[in-house]
């Protein structure tokens, strides 16, 4: 089922996510739900505030598949990459935003189990993105400058 995406200036993105303590169908539904409304907003990640959830959780598809990731941390980065970033909460525009080139991820799948995934490229870039949310941080946030049309096609 498709959910409604917030937008910013929506309270919701700027909130501090509580994790998530119980591995149930309520959380097997959010999972499915978090997926359907990125692929159907053609978003490569989507965090559970985006959707009104204030809990961390996290779906991202950068073209390998799709990665659930429940109270995912961050325990090491390393490099750096620079580029455009979007983002499903803002609609529209794009900024200019630097982040690690190899991020490592601890997390829990759908049914509780502890597992680490490591990311590079746009995959780290997601990671990064989406972990920010359950923050309360946006791109925004932490980007250099916002991408005008015209720096977009210049970088493609």
């Amino acid at each position: 089922m498709e959910r409604k995406i917030l937008t910013v200036g929506d309270e919701a993105l700027r909130k501090v996510c509580k994790p998530m303590q119980k591995f149930d169908l309520r959380l097997w539904l959010l999972l499915r739900d978090m997926a359907d409304t990125m692929y159907k907003a053609d978003g490569v990640g989507l965090a559970a505030p985006q959707v009104g959830i204030l809990r961390r959780v996290v779906v991202i598809d950068v073209g390998d598949g799709l990665v659930e990731l429940v109270n995912p941390e961050i325990i090491s980065a390393e490099g750096e990459q620079a580029g455009s970033e979007g983002c499903l909460s803002v609609p529209g525009k794009r900024g200019y935003v630097v982040r690690p080139q190899k991020v490592t991820v601890k997390a829990q799948d759908r049914k509780g189990k502890p597992f680490e995934v490591t990311g590079e490229g746009l995959f780290a870039r997601a990671l990064c993105h989406e972990i920010d949310h359950l923050d309360g941080k946006l791109y925004i946030d932490i980007m250099d400058h916002e991408i005008t049309d015209d720096e977009e096609e210049e970088q493609a």
